[in-house]
């Protein structure tokens, strides 16, 4: 007599299938939309059943916003490096901005502030990682003003000015059509460069010089 494969199943700690739930919703949400994310869309992800993602996850909403945090948190380590030169740094997130590397995500925050209008929960949890985001860009500003690399007089203005400009990019993430105007492309970068003080030009140098080092 054979075992049937819920027999044979490996228990796994409570803490590693916690975490492997919250890790296959964030994929889903990246993928598809937060809406994408049911106890079933999971459960089958991972060969289980919908009854065990219920286990750790009673309320659906909370693994929603659970699994929209984790893909926040994922991307920020991504965008910005916490050590190195500040214009390096700020280089490294002009240039994960411009690849397209942070489209999945781009469309991830669209989705969720539109949801947050009814889930106040989530539009806390937005919130949290926004300022997280603000924390994170402002650091690499203020170690570039205490270096003198950075002329701008006001690190929390720059970083603002930064991520509207990032959000106003990335309001264009789920449109068919393609890029008609190099404007379009390196608009973080004319801001950015602006906004820190930099002459024109010089982030997008320090942005090639990444894509294409010397040696």
């Amino acid at each position: 007599m054979t075992s049937s494969p819920a027999a044979t199943r490996i228990r796994k700690p409570p803490a590693e299938r916690r975490e492997e739930i919250l890790t296959h919703a964030a994929a889903i949400a990246l993928e598809g939309g937060l809406e994408r994310i049911t106890l079933r869309a999971v459960a089958e992800r991972l060969g289980v059943r919908p009854g065990l993602i219920t286990h750790y996850f009673p309320a659906a909403e909370d693994l929603v916003i659970e699994a929209f945090v984790r893909a926040a948190v994922h991307e920020r380590e991504q965008f910005f490096p916490t050590s190195g030169e500040p214009l390096d740094r700020m280089a490294h997130f002009i240039a994960h901005v411009e690849s397209g590397a942070s489209t999945p995500l781009a469309r991830l925050w669209l989705n969720a502030r539109h949801l947050s209008r009814f889930s106040p929960a989530l539009e806390a949890a937005l919130q949290e990682q926004d300022a997280l985001d603000r924390e994170r860009l402002t650091e690499i500003i203020e170690d570039g003003m205490r270096t003198g690399r950075f002329p701008v007089a006001d690190a929390e203005a720059a970083c603002i000015r930064i991520l509207i400009a990032v959000d106003g990019s990335g309001s264009y993430v789920n449109s068919a059509s393609e890029t008609v105007h190099p404007a379009q492309d390196h608009v973080v970068a004319d801001m950015a460069e602006w906004a820190l003080g930099l002459d024109p030009g010089t982030l997008r140098a320090a942005v090639g010089a990444l894509r294409h080092p010397i040696g």
